[in-house]
């Protein structure tokens, strides 16, 4: 079996903010804007860089945070479950509980 691309995620499913980071190191490290956090919207997952002095590098180091976090990880598996057809909404699960195959009716007579 083939593998084929279910969904893609791009820049546009992220948000980046950018911050200022304390500490050691120099360069203007406290007073620019070289701390990094990665949210992904749809999971809520967060992931932050303040490791390093560029801006670029923190920036990869959060998204990549982000995308290991439990919090990614468990949307990512339901997400390609839904995508799938694995996972049913609610009221899919309740249709399909509800056909005639699946009741059992009896009716008591008074005899």
């Amino acid at each position: 079996m083939a593998k084929q691309l279910l969904f893609s995620l791009t820049a546009k499913d992220f948000d980046f903010q950018y911050f200022t980071v304390s500490g050691h190191g120099g360069s203007g490290k406290d007073t620019s804007n070289t701390g990094a956090r990665c949210i992904h919207r749809a999971s809520g997952a967060t992931g932050e860089g303040r490791e390093e002095r560029s801006q670029l590098k923190n920036r990869q180091s959060a998204f990549g945070k982000c995308v290991k976090s439990k919090k990614f990880q468990a949307w990512h598996k339901l997400e390609t479950m839904r995508r799938l057809g694995l996972l049913k909404d609610i009221e899919s699960r309740v249709d399909e509980q509800m056909k005639d195959k699946n009741l059992k009716i009896e009716y008591i007579t008074g005899d």
